[in-house]
């Protein structure tokens, strides 16, 4: 409604920035991650930690996990999820530049940080089995948000709320 009620010149120009933004935008050739580089700044910065690699499933988990501020390492967008039913599979994923990127790099471990869907699961169990042989995989933990009533959390929830606990400092 916003975007009718403005003159035809700001929608045009509207129009005309994400056809610009569309054509610039691509994705990096190590990571897969938006970038209008061929090589995106994440993975060009020096200060990062390249021994580490954070798989996540798209870009917006990257500017999630990077609002963050708490992870140096590096990433890999995987390009989706495996989902049978929607009739993607492991090769219609970023999975394999990923197995060569983790087995000729020196790779300390590979966080999986994909959502906890079925799709999600699949993924992970299925990229943690190819990475095992190359790296230390984990994954992250799940559980309940800040706020949360543990009554109205799933079962799914709370045990990996369980499963992702620590020790207190």
């Amino acid at each position: 409604m916003h975007i009718l009620k403005r003159p035809d010149a700001e929608v045009q120009a509207l129009a005309q920035a994400l056809i610009e933004a569309k054509q610039q935008i691509g994705l990096c050739s190590v990571c897969f991650h938006l970038s209008a580089e061929p090589i995106c700044e994440i993975c060009r910065a020096p200060s990062r930690d390249s021994a580490t690699v954070c798989v996540v499933a798209e870009s917006r988990d990257v500017i999630a996990i990077e609002k963050t501020r708490e992870y140096k390492g590096k990433y890999h967008v995987l390009g989706g999820l495996i989902s049978p039913m929607d009739g993607i599979g492991p090769d219609q994923l970023h999975i394999s530049p990923l197995i060569r990127r983790v087995s000729k790099n020196n790779t300390q471990e590979v966080i999986l940080a994909i959502t906890p869907s079925v799709e999600g699961e699949t993924t992970t169990l299925y990229v943690g089995q190819l990475l095992k042989p190359f790296t230390k995989v984990t994954r992250i933990a799940f559980g309940l948000p800040m706020g949360g009533d543990l009554e109205y959390a799933d079962e799914v929830t709370l045990a990996r709320a369980l499963e992702g606990r620590r020790e207190l400092d």
